[in-house]
C-alpha cells in the first residue's frame, strides 16, 4: 500500500485541479518560484546555525559544558555519555545523528546508553534550527517566549527518554 500513496496523492491533486479548471502549470511554476524565494530568504539563517554549531563543537565548548553538567545528569538519572547529544540536538540534527552513531558504535545499540540515545534522537527537535528558519521566514522579530518554552520541551523530552530507556530496557 505504501507504494501507492504518492502516485494516488499526485493523481488526486491533478484531477481536482483539472476539475476546478486550474491552470496546473502556472500553479506549479508560481509555487516553485515562491519556494525558491523562501529558500533564499532563509539561507542566511541556516548558514548562521551551521557556523555556530561548528564553532561550538570545534572550540571544545560542548565537552566543557558536558563535564560541568555531569552532576545534573546524575540527579536526573541520565547517563553522562548522553549529555553531548542533549547539548547538540537542539542545534543540529546532522551533528546529533553523528553523536548517536558514535554512541551506538562505542556502547552498542542494545545498551541502555545506546537505546536511550536513540529515543532522544527520535523524540526531540533541532530547536534552534527550527526557530531560526521558521521565525526568520515568517519575519518574526520578537519571539520572547518561544525559545525558553522550546528548550523546556527539549529538556522534558530528554528526561522522558531517560525514563523510557530505564523503564523499558
Amino acid at each position: 500500500m505504501a507504494g501507492w500513496v504518492i502516485p494516488v496523492l499526485v493523481s488526486t491533486i491533478l484531477l481536482v485541479g483539472l476539475a476546478r479548471r486550474v491552470d496546473l502549470l502556472d500553479a506549479f511554476v508560481d509555487g516553485a518560484l515562491e519556494g525558491a524565494q523562501m529558500g533564499l530568504r532563509i539561507l542566511p539563517f541556516i548558514m548562521a546555525i551551521y557556523v555556530g554549531v561548528g564553532l561550538f563543537q570545534a572550540g571544545g565548548v560542548m565537552d566543557l559544558v558536558a563535564e560541568t553538567l555531569a552532576p545534573l545528569a546524575q540527579l536526573l538519572r541520565l547517563p553522562v555519555e548522553l549529555f553531548p547529544l542533549m547539548l547538540i540536538r537542539p542545534f543540529s540534527g546532522g551533528a546529533a545523528m553523528g553523536l548517536v552513531a558514535d554512541i551506538l558504535r562505542e556502547h552498542g545499540p542494545d545498551s541502555l546508553v545506546g537505546r536511550t540515545a536513540s529515543i532522544m534522537e527520535g523524540s526531540s527537535e533541532t530547536t534552534f534550527y527550527v526557530l531560526t528558519v521558521y521565525l526568520g521566514a515568517a519575519g518574526v522579530k520578537r519571539s520572547r517566549y518561544a525559545l525558553p518554552l522550546c528548550l523546556l520541551g527539549d529538556l522534558v523530552g530528554f528526561v522522558a527518554a531517560g525514563w523510557a530507556g530505564r523503564t523499558f530496557f
